[in-house]
């Protein structure tokens, strides 16, 4: 059977190949249309024939009707349109490093308004990476007279001197300074600012990279709305998905978004609002330096603005390691530096809901966290207590009252036990939390109007598999006792709000380019009664995948999602997999034809956890042959008869055949 399936596939394609290379082609023409996210999207360096001709003096040239300034012009064709073998070769570069001079193409070193966008990049021993991340920036659809990249090399010992040189030769608009090395990010990005000549200032770190629009787009966003900050959509290998960038918001402040779930620098600032405000990074060996920045920056800024349909911002984990510091941190080190962002958070707001609110964060995720699975499980003896003694000091002393009332419940009772000085209860509460797992339900799942509606709960369960509850005792609401049973100092948590930080969604990642996207609607929070006065706390809802503007209102390029689910209850955060629950049975859909040209999109459950998956076609006509193989070939039942049949063959002719049919279904949603 299985070997008449396959042979029929591959009858098939035979057939259908003239069908699909016109379609193909047109496919192709939309593809180049559209901008890659990946490094192979853009150029390694343009070598000598995009070069600089007349470049403008910005003192001279101040006062002249921009089209009569000199401008960068492209000499022939761009190389990266031109096949590999025919870009000419890159000339050898002889550079001499110096110290505190600015080298490059301009002779400006900041002042006016020149330009739309500065890039500030911090280098140190970056080597290779320069090259990696180079691309991206010099390359941007913002136009090389519309923005500038400043380079400020922070004293690096190995190569990369000579090789910012080059660039600088290479590229008008890349700038680059040398100075003594200062240790840390925040005087380099300091220089940067001082010395940038664009409205707007970008930051970028060596090792991470730009998609081809952002800046073109965070600069619209931002001249729209009159932002002092802009947050890009962040995507790579050291992100995860964020519902910051869940959707695009024109106008916010950190009164009414979550900004402070966004702490890092790489965002886009309003050079006069850092000036007007004074706001700068801390320099020398500072931890935290991105949140104090960060926090003295949201608590003042009138606008801010989210990207949250393009990925501008790739983040990337370097394989040597080199995103993080081998530089042991000890307890009062890091928890004096948080203390500072503290500070920044307090000196910016009054007292109040707004400030505690703030606050909060940095309680529930940075202050909470040594006391908390799976850190407070790994330490033990004395580096276990000088933690647990540094945190509890500055639980008493610098956050007030307010931000601890206003946790979820068990992040509420960490607090408490903090406070009380309990550290062994703490580390049983740690125990038992990191047993609880997020149990999905899958209740309804169809097709409508070429939209794909999924109805899901979310709930939690403790180790043994019961569900987490709360319990109603004498009109108060308490903490799962089945779970606080024998842990001292717990007994008789109250719950004021079950619903406190509760929320739910369902995400659609794409495991190809690793950008994280959000179907409409939510899922709420409910209380389900299971007896006894026992309440089940679950997250349930419609969502709603539109595979023609899921990924920031475009449709999903051709490829393979995965489909999870992300809750938060009861102060427990978990991201589960999409998959019928345990005894339900499959609901099994087919492939459907959506947009015009039409494009297939067949949902299944697939891998090893059985998790929803989403393959989808590229565009053009879809005949009546594919529909049919298609259509039988995301039928449930034939898929469990096939995985049977595989079960009993020998191993290596089961794997054969495995992937002859992966190949085969690639070859179909193409």
């Amino acid at each position: 059977m299985i070997g008449a399936v396959l042979a029929s596939l591959y009858a098939y394609r035979k057939q259908l190949l003239a069908e699909s290379d016109a379609h193909r082609a047109d496919a192709s023409q939309l593809a180049e249309r559209r901008v890659a996210h990946s490094r192979t999207a853009v150029p390694s360096l343009l070598p000598r024939e995009v070069r600089a001709i007349g470049v403008p003096d910005p003192v001279k040239n101040r006062g002249e009707r921009r089209e009569n300034r000199p401008r960068c012009q492209r000499v022939g064709p761009a190389p990266h349109r031109l096949p590999p073998s025919q870009r000419p070769p890159q000339e050898p570069y002889n550079f001499s490093p110096t110290t505190d001079v600015w080298y490059g193409n301009s002779t400006c070193p900041g002042g006016d308004i020149l330009i739309k966008v500065s890039v500030v990049v911090p280098v140190f021993n970056a080597g290779s990476y320069i090259e990696r991340c180079a691309p991206s920036l010099v390359n941007q659809s913002l136009g090389a007279d519309a923005y500038e990249v400043l380079y400020v090399d922070d004293g690096s010992t190995d190569d990369s001197a000579e090789r910012l040189g080059r660039l600088a030769e290479m590229h008008a608009h890349v700038r680059v300074h040398r100075q003594d090395n200062s240790g840390w990010p925040g005087k380099p990005r300091n220089v940067g600012i001082d010395r940038a000549r664009g409205k707007y200032v970008q930051f970028v770190d060596q090792d991470d990279e730009l998609s081809y629009e952002a800046l073109e787009r965070l600069y619209a966003l931002a001249e729209r709305n009159g932002s002092d900050i802009v947050l890009g959509k962040v995507h790579g290998t050291m992100q995860g998905p964020s519902n910051v960038f869940k959707r695009t918001v024109e106008r916010c402040t950190a009164a009414d978004a979550p900004l402070f779930e966004s702490l890092t620098p790489h965002k886009m600032f309003r050079r006069e609002f850092l000036r007007e405000h004074g706001i700068r990074f801390p320099e020398g060996r500072v931890r935290l330096e991105d949140q104090l920045f960060m926090a003295r920056t949201y608590v003042r800024a009138k606008t801010v603005s989210i990207l949250g349909n393009y990925p501008c911002y790739q983040w990337n984990r370097r394989e040597d390691g080199g995103n993080n510091s081998s530089r042991r941190i000890t307890a009062d080190d890091y928890y004096g530096h948080l203390g500072n962002v503290v500070e920044a958070i307090k000196e910016g707001t009054q007292p109040g809901d707004l400030q505690d609110r703030l606050l909060r964060r940095s309680y529930r995720v940075e202050l909470l966290r040594p006391v908390s699975e799976p850190r407070v499980l790994r330490r033990s003896g004395k580096d276990l207590e000088e933690y647990f003694t540094t945190v509890r000091r500055m639980a008493m002393t610098s956050y007030p009252p307010g931000v601890r009332e206003g946790l979820p419940a068990i992040s509420g009772l960490r607090a408490e036990l903090l406070v009380q000085g309990r550290l062994e209860s703490l580390v049983e509460l740690a125990r038992r939390t990191e047993q609880i797992r997020a149990h999905v339900e899958v209740d309804d799942m169809r097709w409508r109007n070429g939209k794909l509606v999924i109805r899901s709960r979310v709930g939690m369960v403790r180790g043994d598999g019961e569900p987490l509850t709360v319990v109603e005792r004498g009109g108060r609401m308490l903490l799962d006792p089945e779970l606080l049973d024998g842990i001292e100092g717990a007994e008789g948590w109250e719950v004021p709000d079950p619903f406190s930080y509760a929320y739910g969604e369902l995400i659609v990642h794409d495991t190809a380019g690793n950008h994280w996207w959000y179907p409409d609607g939510e899922l709420a929070p409910a209380l389900e009664a299971i007896g006894g006065g026992r309440h089940r706390v679950v997250v349930v809802g419609e969502s709603v995948v539109d595979p023609l503007t899921v990924a920031g209102g475009e449709a999903l390029d051709p490829g393979t999602y995965q489909v999870w689910a992300s809750a938060q209850l009861l102060g427990v955060g978990r991201r589960p997999r999409l998959t019928p629950a345990a005894g339900r049975g499959r609901i099994a859909l087919g492939t459907v034809a959506v947009g015009s040209p039409g494009r297939l999109v067949s949902p299944t459950w697939a891998g090893p956890s059985g998790q929803l998956r989403l393959g989808v076609g590229g565009p053009g006509r879809i005949g009546t042959t594919r529909r049919l193989v298609l259509r039988t070939a995301a039928d449930h039942r034939l898929r469990h008869a096939v995985r049977e049949m595989l079960r009993r063959l020998p191993r290596g002719a089961s794997r054969n055949i495995r992937a002859a049919a992966r190949n085969a279904e690639r070859w179909m949603l193409r």
